[in-house]
């Protein structure tokens, strides 16, 4: 029993659950706007897309920790391969089976979700494995992460919903401006994740915006970015976005915008434990609009 519970934990930690529960909220809330627009419900068609999506998360997650063994034992030295928790051979199969499963339900479900999680797994090998690597290059590897995860993920699933449901594709002006929003937010979280591990990449030559303009620099960067997105979703509100109530969309981003500027205005760049926090907040607030942008909707 032991043995199983600690396995579980280890799985649970090589899935990186920060994104684990990112891709599960999109999932939902894609879903839950996807049947709204339709007028109907269709969970079979949820659960394949979930399990495909999750399974592509921790494909891509896996294999770059798998190629960052000895970045990890510096900068992440708590996740399995880097602990010696988890063996290399595991963690080979488990991607292996986590991309041929994503690839197997994409590919029962339907050209767009196919096509979606296709992209996605190409993006996340060439982003982790040699010769490509693209994450040694920090404009490259930002947009990996901003197409992969904000982008393609979103826009593929929304669509897949799309067509099950109603026999055609189509991309509401709501969901559009959400996919924009989440590539701000998918910006900084290939920026910010950097800065807390500076001294791998340093050590191991990985280009990165930190090792360029430092990071209390890239910090504030990050920050201006954020706010950027938010005063614009704002801005959307105000002027008025078809089928959502303008006031959930806009008191919800000004509240959030306060979150973000009331918890970083004293938190220093070069203080590793600190970014470290501030980052897993921004990811709280990435989580918060899986949330925000269906419940607007369904109270239009």
């Amino acid at each position: 029993m032991r043995t199983t519970a600690a396995g579980l934990r280890t799985l649970w930690a090589f899935s990186r659950p920060h994104t684990i529960i990112g891709t599960a909220l999109a999932v939902c809330a894609l879903y839950v706007l996807a049947t709204h627009a339709a007028q109907r419900q269709d969970p079979a068609l949820w659960l394949v897309v979930l399990v495909a999506s999750l399974a592509v998360n921790v494909y891509v997650v896996g294999l770059n920790q798998l190629t960052d063994v000895e970045i990890d034992r510096i900068s992440k030295p708590y996740l399995p391969l880097a602990a010696g928790t988890l063996r290399r051979g595991g963690a080979v199969a488990i991607v292996a089976v986590s991309g041929g499963v994503a690839l197997l339900l994409a590919g029962l479900q339907g050209r767009y979700l196919f096509t979606a999680i296709a992209i996605i797994a190409a993006i996340g090998t060439g982003y982790s494995v040699p010769p490509m690597r693209l994450k040694r290059f920090p404009l490259l590897a930002a947009a990996c992460i901003i197409a992969a995860r904000a982008v393609v993920a979103n826009l593929g699933v929304y669509l897949a919903y799309s067509a099950a449901l109603t026999g055609r594709a189509e991309l509401p002006a709501y969901v559009l401006l959400m996919v924009g929003f989440m590539a701000g937010f998918a910006a900084v979280i290939a920026l910010m994740k950097d800065i807390p591990d500076v001294d791998g990449d340093r050590r191991h030559q990985i280009s990165t915006l930190v090792l360029t303009i430092g990071p209390r620099r890239t910090l504030r960067l990050c920050q201006a970015i954020l706010s950027l997105g938010y005063a614009a979703v704002i801005a959307a509100g105000l002027a008025g976005v078809p089928d959502v109530d303008s006031v959930v969309l806009v008191a919800a981003h000004a509240a959030a915008l306060a979150v973000l500027w009331l918890t970083g205005i004293r938190v220093d760049g070069a203080d590793t434990d600190a970014v470290r926090r501030y980052y897993m907040l921004i990811w709280k607030l990435f989580y918060v609009e899986f949330v925000v942008f269906p419940l607007a909707v369904l109270l239009a």
